[in-house]
């Protein structure tokens, strides 16, 4: 080392150690820090998610972080196109073929690999639908079952037999994610010898799903991040399908875990996150829309919120009672007031979002009557059906007053009806419903009361003891196939734990609903469908209420190309259309 003077040598061991802390603390910030993998590369989109995905077993897999990430990973052989939802091919190379008298469809596939370069072949198809019937998988058994056999006559051909016709085949059996023989047949081989095979693939924890879709999994950092990079034997990539180049355009997604919308809210306004994949609340809306590089995306659901009867029990199997409810309950008042116009009024079970099977032609109770005309056609519909009052609603000059004291058509006071709803911290919106339709029905005379409890009680008094007068909840997610008319009103479903919870009973819907199920024309289901919709809104064991909207935002500074569709913006086609902003110069 360098001899300094005397003085200077003094001064060198003084400052010396601070001089190489400060170096060290410069040359440690030049160090690139990863919060997560490959924090600064330009082409990996973040997505904000509520909660962590539960698992990656696709068996196992009911939640909906699961299956946001899932969706990226496994892929069926057909899916919805985002125009007119229309089945397109996706696996699938062209549309399958039906012979009527064999019973059987044909499929041919798409040349395609799996992200561990094995092909993908008809093998595959064959050995899901094998598994799920085998294994009785709970979750696409109903889908399956009546699938009599699979032939694979070569690789790029499959060919289903069916038991009996069954309409859902196209829309359920043909959008079941396919898995692969070679990883899964595996796993079932060794569980073949236990005494409960299913639970044991249930409790598979897969940490390398093969993938046939437009990313797989690169690492999973449990209670932070899951990193999906581009699958780069993706079958889709370059193709043109539906009217859409697929990608992906992008490198690979990061999935953050949030735990509040608060929280997830604050990182898309900061841009740590460049799409919040949930539904905004109205409350996060005026800030995010002033926000500059934020944009949102509102879309129709596939969802129904409604009131349900319990028709087991009085006055709620008169059909005049729940008439009068329906006629009270001002649907406009709930999506302009309540929902603060992020909704739309429902008047069927099926959503008029999904056009083809949404009969528009049904009743609509109320519709365009001021709150005095809405008591006054309920009143005299009552009256008629014997109802009495101890101070009648519309009195002797015509006037509407305070309904007091209903009695019923054998004399016999009206007890307290009760509506069970989510409580506001769950839900705000359903829990104001409730209290509402209360108030309507106190006008009417009729007692009420607004009881909001735990969504799991709430159900659980509602599906398996059948122990309510009216209650109010929703599907936020229905199938775009109708088929759950069925499964919600028919006959054989009123059961505890069945689908039937209002326990409603009519021979010619059931009659009717068979017959849709069976329908393979769609034209001709179309027909079954439309009509089971008006059998429903004039016996009423639902009034639907309102379908809401869903709001996303997405930061638009950073990627762009988002596909709009029923259900939203996150769904695969946006996944392989989006790309990164060019920057200007």
């Amino acid at each position: 080392m360098r001899e300094y003077p005397k003085m200077g040598k003094e001064i060198f061991h003084a400052v010396m150690p601070g001089f190489i802390c400060l170096t060290l603390f410069l040359w440690i910030l030049m160090i690139p820090i990863h919060f997560g993998p490959s924090a600064h590369a330009k082409n990996y989109i973040k997505i904000g998610l509520l909660e962590e995905p539960k698992t990656l077993n696709v068996w196992l897999a009911t939640d909906a972080w699961s299956g946001k990430v899932l969706s990226q990973i496994y892929q069926p052989l057909y899916i919805r196109e985002p125009k007119n939802l229309d089945l397109t091919p996706w696996l699938a190379s062209d549309h399958p073929v039906y012979d009527p008298e064999k019973l059987t469809y044909t499929v041919k596939m798409r040349p395609a690999k799996w992200s561990d370069g094995s092909e993908l072949t008809s093998e595959d198809v064959a050995f899901t639908g094998h598994l799920i019937k085998t294994l009785n998988v709970p979750r696409y058994l109903s889908s399956w079952e009546f699938v009599e056999k699979i032939e694979t006559p070569d690789k790029r051909t499959v060919r289903f037999t069916l038991r009996e016709p069954k309409a859902i085949f196209l829309s359920r059996t043909l959008t079941t994610p396919i898995v692969q023989k070679k990883y899964w047949g595996a796993i079932l081989e060794r569980v073949k010898g236990s005494e409960k095979p299913l639970l044991e693939v249930l409790k598979q924890k897969i940490t390398n799903p093969i993938s046939s879709g437009p990313f797989v999994l690169k690492e999973w950092r449990k209670g932070a991040y899951v990193f999906l990079e581009k699958n780069e034997h993706f079958f889709g990539q370059g193709q043109q399908i539906a009217g859409y180049r697929l990608g992906p355009h992008i490198d690979g997604i990061i999935f953050k875990f949030f735990g509040t919308s608060d929280a997830a809210v604050l990182a898309l306004m900061k841009g740590s996150i460049h799409m919040f994949w949930w539904g905004l609340q109205q409350g996060y809306l005026a800030d995010l829309e002033d926000r500059e590089n934020v944009k949102i995306y509102t879309s129709e659901k596939s969802a129904l919120y409604y009131a349900g009867f319990n028709l087991r029990k009085k006055p709620f199997d008169d059909i005049h009672f729940r008439k009068a409810v329906a006629l009270i309950t001002d649907k406009h008042f709930i999506v302009k007031r309540i929902l603060q116009g992020y909704a739309l009024q429902a008047d069927s079970i099926v959503p008029s979002s999904n056009a083809f099977w949404y009969n528009p032609n049904v009743p609509r109770y109320g519709e365009g009557m001021t709150r005095d005309e809405r008591i006054r056609k309920a009143h005299q519909l009552l009256k008629e059906a014997g109802y009495t009052w101890e101070d009648p609603p519309v009195n002797a000059e015509g006037e509407v007053v305070q309904g007091e004291d209903l009695r019923l058509p054998d004399g016999r006071e009206m007890k307290r009806l009760t509506i069970l709803t989510p409580p506001a911290d769950y839900d705000p919106q359903r829990a104001m419903v409730g209290i509402m339709i209360q108030e309507w029905l106190k006008m009417l005379g009729i007692p009420a009361t607004s009881k909001p409890m735990p969504l799991g009680s709430l159900i659980q008094q509602v599906k398996t003891r059948h122990d309510f007068d009216l209650f109010v909840l929703g599907y936020g997610n229905l199938s775009l196939d109708p088929d759950y008319l069925r499964n919600f009103f028919v006959s054989k479903n009123n059961r505890p734990k069945g689908w039937n919870t209002s326990g409603y009973d009519n021979p010619v819907f059931d009659r009717i609903a068979d017959a849709s199920a069976d329908a393979m024309d769609r034209q001709k289901r179309q027909k079954l469908i439309w009509e089971m919709q008006e059998i429903l809104m004039r016996d009423l064991p639902w009034l639907p209420l309102y379908t809401p909207k869903l709001a996303e935002g997405v930061r638009e500074d950073r990627f762009t190309g988002w596909v709009e569709m029923v259900g939203g913006i996150g769904n695969r086609w946006s996944f392989c259309n989006i790309r990164p902003v060019k920057k200007s110069d």
